[in-house]
């Protein structure tokens, strides 16, 4: 198995760390303030960098201090006092993971992370359409994600406690539902925490994860900032299919920052 002498050193090495149920968390956390480094500090230069500036999605609107500091909050609120209690909750009652001896085949581990990927945008579909279309919901728990109606990195998870619950949930749950590599699970996890930023950084680069998969498949940082200027269209978090197939999609050309 090609990736198993980094498995094996992981395993050997790291054992306790891994098996412990705080790993994800720790793991996503500081993925999720890594990955949004870089955007932040495209929003900071502003006009002072104009080759970044070319591909900001609305040039004339820029995430402020406050608001940087606001999402930052909240984000470090909720995990503090909903994600890491539940962590903690779990390590007590659940014994440590088993390591698999074996690492995943490269096939394996692709396939289970697009699978965990096309499985968590069918899921958040649904909920996402049912929370803009139900008043009560949209103004309990989704409302403050609308907060900004020009996304940016930080506002990611600037979000609600029952939201953010109800994604941690699906994102553990999923990997066990799909039979996943736990290397494969871990690997998802960045991997989705790396789309939903770029999906909300503001910024549509030539490398940007839409413009690498062709046919209009996946929606992208374009297609999500359309969501949060029109919110009634564009509810998949990540690839376009559902939204074609319930006609909610909308193009980036019918954005309010092209009219």
């Amino acid at each position: 198995v090609f990736g198993n002498p980094l498995w094996d050193s992981l395993r050997v090495n790291y054992r306790d760390s891994l098996r412990s149920p705080l790993f994800p968390i720790v793991l996503t956390v500081s993925s999720y303030f890594v990955i949004c480094l870089p955007f932040i500090i495209c929003d900071i230069m502003g006009d002072r960098w104009p080759w970044v500036q070319r591909f900001k999605i609305q040039p004339t609107r820029r995430p402020t201090a406050s608001t940087l500091l606001h999402c930052t909050g909240v984000t470090l609120h909720n995990h503090a006092f909903l994600v890491l209690p539940a962590s903690v909750a779990q390590w007590a009652w659940r014994p440590p993971v088993d390591l698999p001896v074996q690492a995943p085949s490269v096939l394996e581990l692709v396939a289970g992370v697009i699978g965990n990927l096309l499985l968590f945008d069918f899921q958040y579909f649904i909920w996402h359409l049912l929370h803009h279309k139900i008043r009560w919901l949209y103004v309990t728990f989704h409302a403050i994600h609308h907060n900004y109606s020009s996304p940016f990195a930080l506002a990611t998870q600037c979000l609600g406690g029952w939201e953010l619950v109800t994604v941690g949930f699906w994102t553990t749950l999923n990997p066990v539902i799909l039979r996943c590599h736990l290397l494969t699970t871990w690997i998802f996890m960045v991997v989705h925490v790396y789309v939903s930023i770029e999906d909300h950084c503001g910024y549509d680069f030539p490398w940007s994860t839409s413009r690498l998969i062709p046919f209009g498949i996946y929606g992208g940082p374009s297609k999500h900032d359309v969501h949060h200027q029109k919110p009634n269209t564009n509810f998949a978090p990540h690839f376009s299919h559902w939204d074609k197939i319930f006609g909610t999609h909308a193009d980036f050309s019918f954005s309010v920052a092209k009219e």
